[in-house]
């Protein structure tokens, strides 16, 4: 999976922004945090949810099934609004 060419990812230093161009289904703007942020500049290349998984744990020290919890609910919202290539 990637994300999708239809949609630019924006950081201004605190939060970052999913932007959707002219092309995208999804009108609006998405706003995460860090970990938001870091999902998204993963899903720059063709990766597996494992992979990010892996990646966001070598990343950083949380409890069991956090990392877990949080990608799979980006990757969700993300599915929603067509931002991610499958």
């Amino acid at each position: 999976m990637r994300l999708h060419n239809d949609f630019i990812v924006h950081n201004d230093g605190e939060k970052t922004f999913l932007i959707p161009t002219g092309k995208a289904e999804f009108s609006g703007v998405v706003k995460g945090n860090q970990t938001f942020r870091d999902v998204a500049e993963i899903l720059r290349n063709d990766v597996t949810e494992d992979e990010i998984i892996r990646i966001m744990r070598d990343k950083y020290d949380a409890p069991d099934g956090l990392i877990e919890h949080d990608v799979r609910k980006i990757l969700d919202n993300l599915r929603e609004i067509g931002a991610i290539i499958d």
